[in-house]
């Protein structure tokens, strides 16, 4: 499995990452109910698959994600890097609430620390840049987390270029974790360029776009979401785009037969093919999804199958906002 470093550290991440956001269970952005054995079991196929990180966060399913992985990583002698956040709480609704405050900060990493059974967290990221104004306060109470050596490196996530100069001048930032898929390709513009100048890691999030570039999704399954998965609300999942983005998936089938491989690995592989990318976070609720999609990080893309996606994609944004 393909490896690059992580900017300006020495962790040296598989292009390919576990994502644990779904395996959390229900919350008010949870992807609905989850078995939890399955989850357990997914984290452990993705190590085997050769997967050397895992990503997650507290408010995954309100602490559950983080629970579910240290009880993987009991049943391990070789222990990946393990990246979580803070930033985010929640109240008694199970809804998210933003808060940055120093003392918040400690008592989350102390929290995720015993929930995840470690001693020390690699990769440890400000989930969102929000309350704005408390971006610096939450900054500093980090660096002295990693100064204590509670954690290793800094990072990300959701941040734009003048907030990540704001942080840069009380300690580096690691790393920057985006949005980045076929579908939304906002950090093309400035942030992937900015990164690379800078010295820091890009690790991609939603590669497949939350399910919708797996080939295994259809007005059926759209329908039988549980009520409580999160997908029901999102805009990629209403019309015109949620039709659209089908149209382009019948397409991108084409080109993944060819080359003898899946419609999720070759989502993977295109947002891959940046080098300014260190690597993509992808989801697995079951042992089967990442033995599928860790495969990706060993494709590169030809020039002729980049040029094609790129005519599909400029087709499907033609026919969601039409001018």
């Amino acid at each position: 499995m393909q490896t690059r470093q992580l900017g300006d550290t020495d962790l040296k991440l598989t292009t390919v990452g576990l994502g644990t956001w779904a395996i959390g269970g229900p919350w008010q952005f949870g992807w609905g109910p989850q078995d939890d054995n399955e989850a357990i079991a997914a984290v452990l196929a993705a190590l085997d698959e050769g997967i050397d990180w895992i990503d997650t966060a507290p408010v995954y399913g309100l602490g559950h994600s983080e629970d579910l992985v240290g009880k993987a990583l009991k049943q391990i002698s070789k222990k990946p890097l393990i990246a979580t956040k803070c930033g985010l709480l929640w109240n008694e609704k199970k809804e998210k609430v933003s808060c940055l405050k120093r003392k918040s900060i400690r008592r989350e990493c102390q929290a995720s620390l015993k929930r995840l059974g470690v001693e020390v967290i690699d990769l440890y990221q400000m989930h969102w840049p929000e309350p704005e104004r408390d971006i610096e306060e939450a900054w500093e109470e980090m660096a002295k987390l990693a100064q204590e050596t509670k954690v290793r490196f800094l990072g990300v996530s959701n941040f734009n270029i003048k907030q990540l100069k704001r942080l840069q001048k009380i300690h580096p930032v690691a790393s920057l974790q985006p949005p980045y898929s076929m579908l939304h390709r906002e950090v093309e513009e400035e942030l992937l360029g900015y990164c690379a100048q800078n010295n820091i890691g890009v690790v991609a999030y939603s590669p497949m776009q939350r399910g919708l570039l797996t080939a295994k999704f259809n007005q059926q399954r759209l329908a039988a979401l549980p009520l409580d998965d999160h997908r029901r609300r999102n805009p990629d999942f209403q019309e015109p785009q949620f039709s659209a983005t089908l149209e382009l998936v019948e397409h991108l089938c084409e080109i993944a037969e060819r080359n003898g491989r899946t419609v999720a690995q070759l989502a993977i592989s295109w947002v891959l093919r940046r080098s300014e990318v260190t690597a993509a976070i992808v989801g697995a609720r079951r042992p089967g999804q990442i033995a599928e999609t860790a495969g990706a990080s060993d494709w590169v893309l030809s020039q002729e199958d980049i040029e094609e996606i790129e005519k599909l994609l400029v087709k499907r944004q033609q026919r969601t906002n039409p001018k």
